[in-house]
C-alpha cells in the first residue's frame, strides 16, 4: 500500500492523528527533503528508514519504491511540507503505483495553495492552480498569457528571489488586478496582503523573505471591478 501523507506547512500542531499513525505504521517514508522529514519524525518520536525522493532522482526513486511496494512493504510518501503531489514529483509515483496495480490512498491535510485561496478574499468557487511560473521573463509572460482570459481565480507559488519580476510580468499580462500575497502560512509571521498587483509590488520589501503563494483575480472579477 502506498500512503500519501499531508504534513504541516509550518505549525507542527496541524498534523492529524491519522497522519501520525500512518507514518508510525509504514515500513518506509519516501521524503522530498529527508532533513525536514527527519525533524518532523523526531518531533513525533518516530524512527523510520527514509527514501530520498525528489525531482533530481525521480526515476531511480520511483523504481525503488515500486519495488518495495510490489514486495509487500508499505510506503508513506511526504513532501517537504503540505500535500504530496502538488509542485513535487509525487504525481509520477502515484501514476507508477496505479500502473503496477498497487493500492494508493490519501491521508489529507494542509495545502498552502488552498489556505491562501481562502485567505485571499477573492472568489473561490472556481480556481486554477498553476504552481511555479517559468524563471525567464519571456516564458513567464507566455505562461501567464494562457490564463489571461480565464474565468477562474488564479493561484501561483513563487520564491522571494523572483517575486518582484513575477509581479511586474503579471501586471504586463493580466493588467492591474486585485490580488493577494500570502506567506508563512500557519507560522509565527504569517502575512496576508490584499490589494491591486501594482500596490502589492510597490509595497514589497527590498529583499522579500519567505515562500509566497500569490492569488490573482480572474478576468471576469477584474472586469466587474473596473465596471464599478
Amino acid at each position: 500500500m502506498l500512503y500519501l501523507v499531508a504534513t504541516p506547512i509550518g505549525n507542527l500542531a496541524d498534523i492529524s492523528q491519522r497522519a501520525i499513525d500512518t507514518l508510525a505504521a509504514a515500513d518506509y517514508v519516501a521524503s522530498e527533503d529527508t532533513r525536514k522529514t527527519g525533524r518532523l519524525l523526531a518531533h513525533l518520536e518516530i524512527k523510520k528508514p527514509q527514501i530520498s525522493f525528489h525531482e533530481h532522482n525521480e526515476q531511480r526513486a520511483v523504481a525503488r519504491i515500486i519495488g518495495l511496494l510490489t514486495a509487500g512493504r508499505t510506503v508513506a510518501h511526504v513532501t517537504s511540507a503540505g500535500t504530496p503531489g502538488i509542485s513535487d514529483p509525487g504525481f509520477t509515483l502515484v501514476r507508477a503505483a496505479i500502473e503496477a496495480g498497487i493500492e494508493v490512498t490519501m491521508v489529507p491535510g494542509p495545502a498552502a495553495c488552498i489556505a491562501a485561496l481562502v485567505l485571499s478574499g477573492l472568489p473561490l468557487h472556481s480556481f486554477t492552480f498553476r504552481g511555479f511560473a517559468p524563471r525567464k521573463p519571456g516564458k513567464r509572460q507566455a505562461f501567464f498569457a494562457l490564463d489571461k482570459d480565464s474565468p477562474h481565480t488564479l493561484l501561483f507559488y513563487e520564491s522571494p528571489f523572483r517575486l518582484r519580476a513575477f509581479l511586474q510580468d503579471a501586471i504586463a499580462v493580466f493588467g492591474d488586478r486585485r490580488a493577494a500575497l500570502v506567506k508563512e502560512i500557519t507560522k509565527l509571521y504569517e502575512t496576508v496582503k490584499r490589494d491591486t498587483i501594482s500596490k502589492l509590488l510597490a509595497g514589497l520589501d527590498e529583499k522579500p523573505k519567505g515562500e509566497y503563494t500569490i492569488v490573482i483575480a480572474s478576468a471576469e472579477e477584474h472586469q466587474k471591478g473596473a465596471a464599478k
